[in-house]
């Protein structure tokens, strides 16, 4: 017991340094990824807007007014103003509440979700992992957008509703990433060496296997914020997402769409913040990956 407790001491001690080792290089090669770099820059910026709107708006987003409607970008609104006359940068700032709160929500829910079954899947095997993985099997068998729809048509309309699809239709690949993470690294001599002496089940799957899990599970959190961003304004331009008068930039594009051809700013603003912060998380996604991975940062720098 006593060789097995120094053997567990000695793996841990060098996994630390490994850690804070991987920390520092982490950092460094974010630092020097210029896209990556940027987008983050582009999402903190996103955020801080969408978190201002709590406290300060130019206009009421909510407040219409017929006889400045459809205006284009001017001193006095510098986005425009939209079919009814409301400010198109007040609702920007306030609809960023909709889209990046869903997105960041669902995310985080299906990613729990996600992470807690690959684990269980991976670490237990036999019938568990058959079960978990047959189950995700199916889910990942139906198309994300029609999966989405199916389930928001189903539970009616909201903001509760479209956090329930999107994390239902993204926690399967969190699954399949982390138990194939699991599978990997459960054979360890720090694994190993935790059941010898005797740590519980649980113990290890929370305190050793889930922080060897995280990188995975940082990236594809990265990627799944930009995919649930346009996953959440795909639904709200069909109607099935944040109702009107709420300013959700994909409800904002489904409501002005009749005038795209005459007065096209009250669309393509709402489309450019979607596809810019979409594009974002996704550089920063890649940035991760690559700060990440050991072996493509390698072959990057050789490259």
């Amino acid at each position: 017991m006593e060789l097995a407790n120094t053997r567990f001491n000695n793996v841990l001690s060098q996994i630390k340094q490994e850690k804070t080792k991987r920390r520092r290089e982490l950092l460094e090669a974010l630092r020097k990824n210029k896209w990556a770099l940027a987008s983050l820059y582009i999402i903190i910026a996103l955020c801080a807007m969408s978190l201002v709107s709590f406290i300060y708006t130019p206009y009421d987003p909510f407040q219409f007014n017929l006889a400045i409607a459809r205006q284009p970008p001017s001193l006095s609104h510098p986005l425009g103003t939209d079919e009814l006359g409301r400010d198109i940068l007040s609702r920007i700032m306030y609809g960023g509440r909709y889209t990046l709160g869903i997105s960041f929500i669902s995310v985080t829910l299906g990613a729990l979700i996600g992470v807690a079954l690959g684990i269980l899947a991976g670490y237990n095997g036999g019938k568990v992992d058959t079960v978990i993985m047959r189950i995700v099997d199916i889910m990942l068998a139906f198309p994300t957008i029609l999966l989405a729809i199916a389930l928001v048509a189903a539970v009616g309309q909201g903001v509760k509703s479209l956090i329930l699809a999107i994390s239902i239709t993204t926690f399967p690949v969190y699954a399949r990433l982390v138990r194939g993470t699991v599978l990997q690294i459960v054979n360890e001599d720090y694994i190993t060496a935790a059941k010898l002496i005797g740590l519980s089940s649980y113990k290890i799957m929370v305190k050793h296997v889930l922080p060897n899990t995280m990188s995975v599970i940082i990236v594809q959190m990265s990627y799944y914020m930009g995919l649930s961003i346009l996953l959440a304004s795909a639904l709200g331009f069909l109607g099935l997402g944040v109702p009107p008068p709420k300013p959700e930039w994909g409800t904002m594009i489904g409501g002005g769409r009749t005038y795209f051809f005459s007065t096209p700013h009250i669309v393509v603003i709402p489309g450019i913040f979607i596809f810019v912060t979409s594009l974002a998380f996704n550089l920063l996604g890649d940035g991760l990956r690559e700060a990440l991975d050991p072996k493509l940062r390698g072959l990057l720098k050789r490259g």
